[in-house]
């Protein structure tokens, strides 16, 4: 295997409006870049205050960048050489931090603001870097050249005496060391096969020496998934009981719970036991292992035949103390010569090759981070022939055991799909496709033709609107039409365009050309890059030539190309999402902190579907944030599953949400959903668990359906100082080009139900595979998307109404004080009104002190158990009419007869004329308060006139003050002072004229 060297590379591209140092207006700059002790430098570029450099400067690197330890700090000179300067030449500088140092291949100019050194400094520009790394090969070193007479000098050598030979010895160099690659390289080549002895009759057992048989062959996914489960227990073979053997004494330390990676969750005990090979069996055998215990049995596959019968598999049994007190010798472990899926009684004799038996009270108990037991070998006994020995280790351990994710789990279907899993989104990219025009594609015509582009990316089909050519005039577009792409980016991932001539109704393809997307150019801002012409080859040389086609020429299309790495591609919803950071590495932050989620089980599941009869469920949990999807474990027909998982996100924005989901895994290969909880992460206190059970809701058709309970304990701890989770809540949340240029609202739900489709598809490779539908819907791209609900609006509806009860209750609150319900409160507020109007500067320090004394009062009532989740209430679901959901799950078009839609469009008329008539109203007041001066009522214009010209008088003689409090006062008279009816205000307001008379 040759070794390879990574380098680190810093691209120096250009800088923008440099400061002047040369007393002219001008500079001469040059760059000098300083990473890990090694220092280079660029040419000078003279007298320009914006420079090109384009050079690529090279530093050795030694393992991965982010172990470098300081960042890369690149400054800017003004060369003195090249003209008169002032004594400080220093033009700007900036430090990289290197975990935004990519590979090659990913790289993309990135424009950094250029800093000074101190306070008093004086910099301006920036400029344009690409930095990334790059691993190259090392040539082998040549072989020696071995000498001319090595018989000669092999008998040189003997005649030489002791003393010459060990001065000779001395003299020779050493043999160089190896390189680290070259070193794993050798370590990775498999041992001699060694055989080991028979063993002796009397010995029952011998602790495994160091390297005693070759490792084990890794095996494929296939041939290690799990075994095949047996029913019930069988009826135990005879064979002589194993003598007690005493366990070693396990010295626990204290610190062991404090360093153990489940701290969220219960610990839950497992029987490990590991079945790794066998020897001295029948050489024609073919035999498998049955292991049985807590009144489960499982069987390994058929042996691998190499030196020994390898199996090399591992089986944990959760602790089950009702059937241990009933059988403490409860784990059997025996050799059989058949299929694993075999189940025979009359032969057993015949086919059982031995077995051993061990007491569960005895196996030892290992804990993290106690190293693994020793594998021993025992003898197999119950054979009447010749037995062997069996390689196995049991133990007793926790989820923490590093054996347990690949173990198979007794309480799991047998299928290795059902084991727990963390997958990862793959890096999604917005594709730009500017269109600009198209040349040679239409002979020299006096007649109007419509073209279009068709722009194509797997299962997105876009296209541009149709250009009208006239007169022979070229036709132009300058659209831009956007994708979703994943890296990485091979050869089949290519963008289709195509130029079609549009006749009637029909669209004929004059040229289409393909351009890989690992030739498209990256960049991280809204910068311009270059276009290109593009040469269609032609596709539809029968069509006409009336029509303007140019026979054996598709002619030729002008494009701009780009992967927008500045944007964030949008997967989930608006209102869930779980990471805001760009498609570029360059532009991600480091995160804030950690959030740790422990799902600890169910409670109280519904069955979902029925075998022979009964009602069966298989549930498991999926948890998603970020790019991380964490999937637990299957529990095999139990509706009270215990998982007892943990596992950890690192968090860039607090202000994201962190989605757990339940689904049944059924047999025929799908997966149906039990209901989902969301956590906002922002709703959490900073190193503080949160542990308690959420209700899994699912919205069906029929209504909301209780599916059971789901028990979760989180924790978020932040990473750094308090002052740097407060600066995250300043940052823009979205990346800086969602606000330079924006997408429109209406595409982006188009593009992230194609990042949705495409994160599912990646994710359905894996193996074992994430199920699309399990994706889809964590996503919340399942099915069609929903259309009108009535629900929804009274749900928003109501989300308005709680989030402007501040208002009404202020309003509340001075209609008491002007009904003096309260007298002694309305004197107050008088006391109040005076002391505010006499010293108006303590108005905004009384209102802030106010709001922030009522903040302090409500920080009692906050959550101090449970996490906001899912609500009916505030969903509007408690109680809903069945024809609601059913119209609310109705996809578009309607899948409903006539009659149900003409009713539907009935009851929405209804509803839409209310609203009209709402508006209508806000119209008709809006137009009264501008009928004030308009003279469409002349009186009552005249008389607003005259009103606003007294008072202009008044306020100008009577001081505002007294003014102020006047005002007020008359507004909190007492009642035996006000009439009942509307005031004269009111009554000359109502009577202005509104245009509502003039509406058709």
């Amino acid at each position: 295997m040759a070794s390879v060297a990574r380098k680190l590379v810093v691209e120096v591209v250009e800088a923008h409006d440099l400061l002047p140092k040369d007393g002219t207006g001008s500079s001469s700059p040059y760059v000098v870049v300083d990473f890990d002790g090694q220092r280079k430098k660029t040419q000078t570029v003279l007298r320009d205050l914006n420079p090109a450099w384009n050079e690529a400067l090279e530093f050795a690197l030694i393992g991965p960048v982010d172990d470098a330890g300081e960042p890369i700090e690149v400054e800017v000179y003004h060369d003195r050489r090249a003209g008169p300067s002032s004594r400080n030449n220093f033009l700007g500088r900036v430090k990289i931090d290197p975990t935004k140092v990519v590979r090659k291949g990913e790289e993309a100019a990135v424009g950094f603001p250029l800093q000074k050194k101190n306070f008093f400094g004086w910099v301006r520009g920036e400029i344009d870097l690409k930095v990334y790394y790059v691993d190259e090969p090392v040539p082998e070193p040549a072989p020696p050249v071995p000498p001319e007479n090595p018989v000669e000098t092999g008998a040189n050598e003997a005649e030489e005496p002791p003393v010459a030979a060990a001065e000779k010895v001395l003299d020779e160099k050493p043999e160089p060391e190896k390189s680290p690659e070259a070193a794993a390289a050798d370590a990775e080549k498999p041992a001699e096969p060694v055989r080991s002895p028979e063993p002796a009759a009397e010995n029952v057992s011998e602790t495994v020496e160091a390297n005693p048989t070759p490792p084990p062959p890794k095996l494929s996914a296939e041939e290690a998934a799990a075994p095949a489960a047996g029913a019930e227990k069988e009826a135990a073979p005879m064979w002589a009981p194993r003598p007690k053997q005493m366990a070693p004494p396990v010295v626990r330390s204290p610190e062991v719970a404090e360093r153990s990676k489940y701290d969220l969750v219960d610990k839950m005990q497992y029987l490990f036991v590991r079945v790794v090979r066998s020897r001295a069996l029948p050489a024609d055998a073919k035999p498998h292992v049955r292991v049985a215990a807590y009144g489960r049995q499982v069987s390994t596959r058929t042996a691998l035949r190499s030196v020994f019968f390898e199996w090399n598999q591992t089986f944990a049994f959760i602790r089950d103390a009702s059937a241990a007190a009933a059988d403490p010798s409860a784990l059997e472990i025996s050799v059989w010569d058949l299929p694993p899926d075999s189940d025979t009684h009359d032969e057993e004799d015949d086919h059982f090759l031995g077995g051993v038996r061990f007491d569960v009270s005895e196996i030892p108990l290992r804990d993290p981070p106690d190293s693994p037991l020793a594998l021993q070998w025992y003898r197999l006994e119950g054979f009447s022939g010749r037995s062997g020995d069996l390689m196995v280790a049991t133990w007793i351990g926790t989820q923490a055991d590093e054996s347990f994710p690949d173990a198979w789990k007794a309480d799991a279907p047998t299928h290795v799909g059902s084991r727990s899993k963390v997958y990862h989104s793959p890096k999604l990219w917005y594709l730009r496709a500017t269109v600009i025009e198209a040349h040679d594609a239409l002979a020299p015509s006096n007649r109007d033709y419509a073209v279009a582009v068709k722009a194509a990316l797997g299962f997105q089909v876009l296209k541009t609107r149709n250009a009208v050519s006239r007169n022979g005039a070229l036709p132009t577009w300058n659209e831009d039409l956007l994708f979703v792409t994943a890296e990485p980016f091979g050869d089949e991932h290519k963008l289709v365009l195509s130029l079609e001539l549009r006749h009637g109704k029909d669209a004929i393809a004059l040229g289409s050309a393909s351009i890989p997307l690992s030739s498209v150019e990256r960049r991280v801002d809204d910068r311009k890059v270059a276009s290109r012409w593009l040469h269609l080859l032609p596709e539809a040389d029968e069509a006409p030539a009336k029509m303007g086609h140019k026979p054996g020429f598709g002619g030729r299309l002008h494009v701009r190309l780009c992967l927008d790495g500045g944007y964030h591609v949008f997967e989930e919803a608006q209102h869930c999402q779980s990471d805001f950071r760009p498609s570029a590495r360059q532009l991600w932050q480091p995160p804030v902190g950690v959030i740790e989620l422990g799902i600890i089980g169910c409670r109280g599941l519904l069955p979902v579907r029925a075998i022979d009869g009964k009602g069966t469920t298989d549930p498991y949990a999926v948890a998603k944030y970020g790019p991380k999807w964490a999937r637990t474990r299957t529990v095999s027909d139990s509706f009270d599953p215990a998982w007892n998982e943990q596992y950890t996100w690192p968090i860039y924005e607090p202000s994201t949400v962190l989605t757990i989901a339940v689904f049944d895994e059924s047999e025929d290969a799908t997966s149906r959903s039990m209901g989902k909880v969301r956590i906002r992460i922002s709703n959490l206190e900073t190193n503080r668990i949160y542990r308690g059970t959420y209700p899994l809701l699912q919205l069906l058709p029929s209504g909301v359906k209780r599916m059971g309970e789901i028990e979760l304990a989180v924790r978020f701890s932040h990473a750094g100082s308090n002052l740097d989770l407060l600066h995250v809540y300043v940052r823009p949340i979205l990346p800086a080009m969602h606000h330079l240029r924006p997408i429109p609202a209406e595409q982006l739900e188009f593009l992230r139900l194609a990042a949705a489709r495409i994160v599912a598809t990646h994710l359905g490779r894996s193996e074992p595979s994430l199920r699309r539908e399990v994706v889809l819907w964590m996503l919340d791209a399942a099915g069609n998307p929903r259309g009108y609900s009535m629900r929804r609006v009274r749900a928003n509806w109501y989300r308005i109404m709680v989030a402007l009860s501040w208002v009404s209750d202020v309003a509340r609150w001075a209609e008491d004080m002007r009904a003096w319900r309260n007298p002694t409160a309305t004197v107050l507020a008088h006391g109040v009104l005076v002391l505010l109007v006499w010293y108006p500067e303590l108005a905004a320090p009384s209102i802030m002190g106010h709001v922030a004394v009522v903040g302090v009062w409500r920080r009692r009532r906050r959550l101090r158990e449970l996490t906001p989740h899912l609500c009916l209430r505030a969903s509007q679901a408690e109680v809903v009419e069945r024809e609601e959901l059913d119209e609310e799950f109705d996809p578009v078009p309607s899948l409903r007869g006539s009659d149900v839609v003409r009713a539907r469009y009935d009851k929405m008329r209804s509803v839409a004329a209310r609203f009209q008539a709402m508006l209508g109203d806000v119209a008709a007041q809006a137009e009264r308060v501008q009928a004030l001066v308009t003279w469409r009522d002349p009186r009552a214009t005249g008389m607003f006139v005259v009103l606003c010209f007294v008072v202009a008088v008044t306020l100008y003689v009577v001081p505002a003050r007294m003014t102020a409090v006047a005002a007020g006062f008359y507004y909190l008279r007492h009642p035996m002072f006000r009439d009942r009816l509307p005031s004269a205000a009111a009554n000359f307001f109502r009577r202005l004229p509104s245009l509502g008379e003039r509406i058709l």
